[in-house]
C-alpha cells in the first residue's frame, strides 16, 4: 500500500457475520465510491450526508471506533480514519460495537497524518477535542463544514497536530474528573456541532422496531 495515499473502504463486511436482527431481505447498504486524482471519496446515499466530518487520529481501541462508526451512521456523518491503527478493521470487538450500522457510515482511511492533510478540504476547519482546550464545546461556534478531530485513547495527539488545529475545544467536567471515554466525548461534541449547524436528522416516521 502507498504510505502516502488516502483510500476508501467499504465497511459492510465488518458486520456481515454479526448476530443481530435484520430484515429478511436487507437493503443494499454499500456506499457509492467516486474517485479523483486526490484519492477516493464517498457519496452519502440519497443526499443525506451532513457536511460536518468526524476524524479519528490513530485510534487504538476497536470498541471505541466501532461505537463512533455507529454514531456517524446514525447522524449521516462521514468518518476519516488516520492510520496507523492499533487494530485491524475486521476486529470482532469493532464489529460487535458497530453492529450493522457500520455499513451506513462512509469511511475514508488515510495512511498517515500527511495523507489526511493532503486529502482534506482546506476550507474545512479542524476542530480538535482535547482536555487542554480553552473553549467549551457548547461555547464554540461550529460551521457546517467543520471537521471534529478526536485523539488517540492512549496518548491524545502530538504537538504538530495541536499546531495544525484551527481550534481546540473541551467538554467541561465536574471536579476531580480527568476525561471522558473518547466515544462518549465524540458523541457529545458531534451532537452539539450538528445542533448548531442544523445537521440533526428529522424523525418524521415511527421509530424502528
Amino acid at each position: 500500500m502507498d504510505q502516502g495515499a488516502s483510500y476508501t473502504v467499504d465497511v459492510v463486511e465488518l458486520c456481515d457475520r454479526l448476530p443481530h436482527k435484520s430484515p429478511a431481505k436487507p437493503p443494499d447498504l454499500r456506499v457509492p465510491i467516486s474517485r479523483s486524482a486526490g484519492g477516493a471519496s464517498v457519496r452519502w446515499p440519497q443526499g443525506k450526508q451532513t457536511s460536518v466530518r468526524l476524524a479519528l487520529f490513530q485510534p487504538d481501541i476497536p470498541q471505541n471506533t466501532g461505537a463512533l462508526l455507529r454514531l456517524a451512521a446514525c447522524f449521516g456523518v462521514a468518518v476519516d480514519l488516520i492510520e496507523p491503527l492499533g487494530f485491524v478493521l475486521d476486529d470482532r470487538r469493532l464489529r460487535r460495537a458497530a453492529l450493522d450500522y457500520a455499513a451506513l457510515a462512509p469511511m475514508r482511511r488515510h495512511a498517515s497524518w500527511d495523507a489526511f492533510v493532503a486529502a482534506r478540504d482546506p476550507a474545512s476547519r479542524l476542530v480538535l477535542l482535547t482536555t487542554g482546550g480553552i473553549v467549551a464545546h457548547h461555547r464554540y461556534a461550529f460551521v457546517p463544514n467543520d471537521t471534529l478531530l478526536l485523539g488517540r485513547e492512549s496518548a491524545g495527539v502530538p504537538d504538530f497536530v495541536h499546531a495544525a488545529a484551527n481550534a481546540r475545544i473541551r467538554i467541561p467536567l465536574g471536579p476531580g474528573a480527568r476525561s471522558l471515554n473518547v466515544a462518549l466525548a465524540g458523541a457529545i461534541a458531534l451532537a452539539e456541532a450538528l445542533r448548531q449547524t442544523g445537521g440533526l436528522p428529522e424523525n418524521t416516521g415511527a421509530p424502528p422496531v
